[in-house]
């Protein structure tokens, strides 16, 4: 159920993204694509960011996870498939950002902003799949 304080803070998660994505961006001239910064901070990209910058990014996702749920406090979480098929479903998630050259962040949030045409086609095939492996998974399959 959406609350006042959900709202509230779906909002101010929304500027946060798109203000360091902005930043970054007039700044460094840089593409806030997670996927992107971490495989430039594994030394397993080509091309990108400097390793220095990338590597700042990728550990700063997790110090600002923890700041926020010091702040915040530990969102209820309840997993509801098995922990074998999350775990192939994130490598499967992570195989197709470096296939799209790109994940939900760079394509979704960066590369729409700057109206870039294989985003918008990125994003539309990672969300169309996405609909359909729900309406598959619970209308079809009968789960969740």
């Amino acid at each position: 159920m959406l609350t006042s304080a959900t709202i509230l803070s779906a909002l101010l998660g929304g500027l946060l993204i798109g203000s360091a994505a902005g930043l970054l961006l007039l700044l460094s001239g840089r593409i806030a694509g997670v996927s992107g910064m971490a495989a430039a901070a594994l030394r397993i990209a080509d091309k990108g960011p400097p390793w220095s910058q990338a590597a700042a990014f990728t550990i700063g996702l997790p110090i600002g996870a923890a700041v926020v749920l010091a702040i915040v406090g530990r969102p209820e979480v309840t997993i509801t498939s098995s922990v074998p098929l999350l775990v192939a479903g994130g490598l499967l998630v992570g195989f197709g950002t470096r296939l799209g050259n790109g994940c939900t962040s760079g394509h979704g949030v960066c590369g729409l902003a700057r109206l870039s045409p294989r985003s918008l086609a990125a994003t539309a095939a990672f969300m169309g799949a996405g609909i359909a492996t729900v309406f598959v998974a619970r209308h079809i399959l009968g789960a969740g």
